[in-house]
């Protein structure tokens, strides 16, 4: 095994009490024989074990977010491409055991690398079981959970609104519709943002969803939380409202709702 398995146990913050785990996991299957004594078993737990756990975790974490969000945030994070990133500041290429076919191409793939950390995983997890190897893994992966969600945020107006209620208050606001206009076919809905019985903030929608987004958008420039375009004259925030305002009364003029 190339490189001193202490140094990478260090690394990881993780000392294995059966170190033949870890062995097998760094165990690449150009290395040996015959298949069944590689890491590939080990990978394919290891796979099943970080799903498990991004998944609760982004589902405890976002309950605003719709199921689809929810999945884009998961494959985001559950990628070869991030599982290679987070396997190269482990120096993780420096210990996997490959063969000489394998050492002759010089540094090693990034999916070898993101395969050896899910096969990883799986030897934690079977060495000291789920809450461990969950501290492992959120410890590793929850930064790129993080930017993976805020890509989400973009239009999701309601989870922003609902964090920050959440963090400063301990309770998300609540939505009401307050009215509804046009025929029965092309109705459009008017929702209400409220916390503690006061208005935070209303807008208009050609549906109730978009109502309530279109209303936490609002609650949030209402409150100063809508981040000014960085290449703005300092009038952005104001001409994003403007937009966002006219485009819901243009919709629901269009449904005869005005």
């Amino acid at each position: 095994m190339a490189g001193d398995i202490s140094a990478l146990q260090n690394a990881i913050g993780y000392q294995f009490k059966d170190e033949s785990l870890l062995d097998k996991a760094l165990t690449h299957t150009s290395s040996v024989s015959e298949r069944s004594l590689s890491n590939e078993r080990l990978e394919f737990f290891g796979d099943a074990v970080l799903d498990l756990i991004i998944c609760e975790f982004i589902y405890n974490s976002y309950p605003d977010y719709s199921e689809g969000e929810l999945t884009k945030i998961k494959g985001l994070v559950v990628s070869r491409k991030v599982c290679s990133k987070i396997a190269e500041p482990l120096k993780l290429n420096e210990h996997i055991k490959v063969g000489k076919g394998a050492e002759k191409f010089g540094s090693l793939s990034g999916s070898i690398a993101a395969g050896v950390l899910e096969a990883l995983i799986a030897a934690v997890y079977l060495d000291s079981g789920l809450k461990q190897t969950t501290e492992l893994v959120l410890g590793l992966f929850k930064p790129y959970i993080i930017e993976a969600a805020e890509s989400q945020h973009q239009g999701n107006y309601k989870s922003v609104l609902q964090q920050y209620f959440q963090k400063k208050h301990g309770e998300a606001p609540v939505y009401e519709i307050v009215d509804e206009q046009g025929p029965e076919h092309h109705k459009c809905f008017q929702a209400e943002a409220l916390w503690d019985k006061k208005s935070l903030g209303k807008g208009w929608g050609m549906n109730k969803k978009e109502a309530e987004q279109k209303a936490a958008y609002n609650a949030l420039d209402n409150l100063n939380l809508i981040e000014e375009d960085s290449h703005s004259d300092g009038q952005g925030k104001n001409e994003k409202t403007e937009k966002y305002t006219s485009s819901s009364k243009k919709q629901c003029k269009a449904a005869e709702c005005d």
